[in-house]
């Protein structure tokens, strides 16, 4: 079988797909703020998700789907309000950590550190813009197999965005690990998440298709 993408084409790629990774954005906050709030393994856990999220959009756009949603306000505008939701439903259950004693707060565990990940990349209609503004351009129609031209360049994108979200993670882990073991320290951690999450929100809210 013929790999789908050429060579070249991927290589040129790279640099590009590693500019973007490197990029500060909702997802590389997102991966912080699950550092800060909940530690190491929590942070591997959200970037995972991230990654995984990111490539449901690949593949949706890959097959057609994604350019439908984006081609509909009404369908877009109901993504975009869920995840705005959900931001914020994240943003309240970190406040209402701030309010529990050190003992009985509790630091998310991996699995639920994922899913969070996974659904605010999916609720997140900028994602589907920009996979349909910026994979199709490395596309070669001529080569076939959309999709997995379409999927290769994704993996690349969600490995790369992995590596440097989970190291992002992981360093605000370290920090938020050592500032812990005050109370005091503890809340101001849980209002910074807090803080995270909302400004992803009023981001979303606001954010227009050009």
């Amino acid at each position: 079988m013929i790999f789908p993408v050429d060579p070249l084409t991927l290589l040129a790629f790279l640099p590009a797909a590693l500019a973007l990774n490197l990029t500060p954005g909702a997802d590389m906050m997102f991966a912080l703020g699950q550092g800060l709030r909940s530690g190491p393994r929590a942070a591997i856990a959200a970037a995972a998700g991230i990654s995984a999220g990111g490539m449901v959009h690949v593949g949706l756009a890959g097959l057609g789907l994604g350019a439908v949603v984006a081609a509909h306000p009404g369908l877009f505008d109901a993504i975009r309000w869920a995840g705005v939701a959900y931001l914020i439903w994240l943003a309240v259950q970190c406040l209402r950590q701030t309010r529990l004693p050190r003992s009985t707060a509790s630091a998310l565990r991996a699995h639920i550190a994922f899913r969070n990940g996974a659904l605010v990349t999916l609720t997140n209609p900028k994602v589907i813009l920009f996979t349909l503004a910026f994979i199709p351009q490395f596309i070669d129609p001529a080569r076939g197999q959309i999709l997995a031209q379409f999927l290769v360049f994704g993996a690349v994108i969600g490995m790369g965005g992995m590596l440097i979200n989970g190291a992002v993670g992981l360093s605000a882990a370290g920090l938020g690990r050592h500032m812990a073991t005050s109370q005091h320290f503890a809340r101001t951690l849980g209002l910074v998440s807090a803080g995270i999450f909302a400004t992803l929100a009023l981001r979303l809210a606001l954010f227009q298709k050009a």
